[in-house]
């Protein structure tokens, strides 16, 4: 890998944990468990449009790991890699679909998929089926954090052109 390329993707990983890191510390903005911004994946929607699904991961998953071991809750990285690796995947699919533009789509579109997956870990570490029940709640609140990442990241893309030409 190349040094430009291990610093570009080390910078944006300390750029989402820092704020993975921040955003753990402020309380929840409505009184329902696991309802929170998500404003690192700010970085990852970014990411994905303009480093490539391979950096992508780099920075997802290592933000992901290091997140859960500084966080000091091991057990959140179960519940972080189910709603990740949607996100990621479908984030992947839908890179192909949208244009810069229309980032903010991509980024509501892999909210809710990453609700999803952490539902299906929920699921699968409880063995509580009935936990599905809670899946449309956190819809309505990934559909929020998505559309106003999805506008972060959109902002960020924008005042982010120099970048681009390290590609």
């Amino acid at each position: 890998m190349k040094p430009r390329r291990l610093t570009r993707i080390a910078m944006l990983t300390a750029i989402a944990l820092t704020i993975f890191l921040v955003e753990a510390q402020i309380p929840a903005p409505l009184p329902v468990p696991g309802v929170k911004p998500g404003l690192a994946n700010i970085v990852t929607v970014y990411a994905m449009f303009f480093l490539g699904p391979v950096d992508t991961l780099c920075i997802l998953l290592c933000r992901i790991f290091l997140g859960s071991v500084l966080s000091g809750q091991p057990v959140t990285l179960f519940y972080s890699l189910g709603g990740g690796v949607s996100c990621y995947g479908v984030m992947l699919l839908f890179r192909k679909l949208v244009t810069q533009r229309q980032l903010w789509v991509c980024s509501v579109v892999g909210a809710m998929a990453h609700n999803t997956g952490q539902i299906c870990v929920a699921i699968w570490i409880t063995g509580t089926p009935s936990l599905i029940c809670y899946l449309p709640i956190l819809m309505a609140s990934g559909i929020i954090a998505g559309v106003f990442t999805g506008l972060c990241a959109q902002f960020l893309s924008n005042r982010m052109a120099p970048i681009r030409c390290l590609r």
